[in-house]
């Protein structure tokens, strides 16, 4: 493991050492996990974006899409643990 330093101002120091009191851990506990949930949080959301990016060139390239009623059915029913049919793709009209 390698060591990494850090300027953190006096008011900002005090927050953290009193937040990581707070849940029991020392003030490099509460740091390093702070950081690994922010590396955590930018891969996902940079996952998602890829998903979406994927899916929107899909969309143009095919034009199918599901409306958003049946989508949204679909959703809440797997949501609440049941497993209904996939709604019907809409082919484009041209």
């Amino acid at each position: 493991m390698s060591t990494t330093t850090i300027r953190i101002e006096e008011a900002l120091k005090a927050r953290i050492a009193a937040a990581a009191e707070r849940i029991g851990k020392s003030s490099h506990a509460f740091i390093l996990d702070a950081l690994a949930e922010s590396v955590d949080r930018i891969e996902m959301e940079e996952e998602v974006h890829r998903i979406a990016d994927k899916r929107w060139s899909a969309l143009v390239r095919t034009g199918e899409s599901v409306s958003w009623n049946e989508a949204k059915a679909y959703v809440q029913a797997r949501a609440a643990g049941k497993k209904p049919r996939r709604p019907a793709v809409r082919k484009p009209t041209r």
